[in-house]
């Protein structure tokens, strides 16, 4: 049977001390700009989500995350138009480094309960209620 790709993304909850999680705004000219989003981005072939994560983390955000660090929660399955996202999504409480938005992302540190505040892509939605439920 023949279907839409899958697409497998990692992505992160950052929780700071304050227990708020970071988010950050998809830049214009990607797709579905200005949505907000939990930081990561697509595991590449043969890559472990872990290692995506850690890498995509430094890219974009340039901090340095240890596998040790991150905490499986929940994962989100979605049928967008084109593709199928498969997205793991990991607890981080401790990294190295500032926080540095490198891709002219917008970043929010958001209470859990107000992360409904802020419009997110359709497959971030219900990954919110796990977090509110653990923080």
């Amino acid at each position: 049977m023949t279907g839409k790709p899958v697409v497998l993304v990692a992505a992160a909850a950052l929780v700071d001390v304050d227990g708020r999680v970071l988010l950050a705004q998809r830049p214009a000219g990607k797709a579905m700009a200005g949505l907000w989003e939990f930081p990561g981005g697509k595991v590449e072939a043969g890559e472990r989500p872990e290692l995506a994560l850690i890498r995509e983390l430094g890219e974009e955000l340039g901090i340095d995350v240890t596998e040790a660090c991150l905490a499986p929660l929940t994962f989100a399955s979605h049928a967008y138009e084109t593709f199928h996202l498969l997205m793991p999504l990991y607890v981080c409480r401790r990294w190295k480094g500032e926080m540095v938005a490198r891709e002219g992302q917008a970043l929010a540190w958001v209470r859990p309960v107000r992360l409904r505040d802020y419009p997110m892509p359709e497959a971030d939605v219900p990954l919110i209620s796990h977090l509110i439920d653990m923080l």
